[in-house]
């Protein structure tokens, strides 16, 4: 495995691959404590390392963010793969938006982030997000072709959707079936 800062440049020492792996294990545990908007300071700090190697690494928030989830977003591409062959397009389209809002309800401000990098194309978290658009799409299509979801329906709609149903389910958190109530309604808002 080429290991590198994922910015294409040549593979890390030792040392940095070390730096680069403890912010990573740092920010995850921190993301998942305090939010996404934790200080970047506070996680360098933690991970033992100054707020220069941070940055080195990772040059900006989105570009910590996309390197964070990027295993927990090959597990939504891989459940997408699978889905793919379900009996029921709609319905795996719906269980795979799930799984996006579950993951998004990991990590408070994780919605919030996906959906400010949405409209920023040349943001690390917006790449990030590209290969789920793609994946959502087969999903989407396949449902569109069996006839159970409208023609109007996009998945960068659906998935600015799936975003604002994970914040308004992080908002309530005393209503642990606000999400599922939410997505039900778009299931039947698809269907026209």
């Amino acid at each position: 495995m080429d290991r590198t800062s994922g910015t294409g440049a040549r593979p890390l020492r030792a040392d940095a691959r070390r730096n680069h792996d403890r912010l990573l294990d740092t920010a995850r545990t921190a993301f998942a404590e305090r939010g996404t908007d934790t200080s970047l300071e506070d996680v360098a700090r933690r991970a033992g390392v100054g707020i220069g190697t941070l940055y080195r690494h990772f040059p900006t928030r989105h570009a910590l963010l996309s390197a964070v989830f990027q295993s927990e977003v090959d597990v939504l591409l891989a459940r997408s793969r699978e889905l793919l062959a379900a009996e029921q397009p709609c319905t795996a389209l719906i269980e795979w938006l799930r799984a996006i809002i579950t993951h998004a309800g990991v990590y408070r401000g994780l919605a919030r982030a996906l959906m400010s990098a949405s409209g920023d194309a040349s943001s690390a978290l917006a790449r990030c997000s590209e290969p789920m658009r793609e994946a959502g799409d087969a999903l989407l299509v396949r449902a569109r072709e069996a006839g159970s979801v409208r023609a109007d329906v996009t998945i960068a709609d659906l998935m600015q959707l799936t975003n604002a149903i994970a914040l308004a389910a992080e908002q309530s958190p005393d209503d642990p079936e606000l999400a599922d109530r939410l997505l039900a309604l778009t299931y039947r808002g698809l269907k026209g």
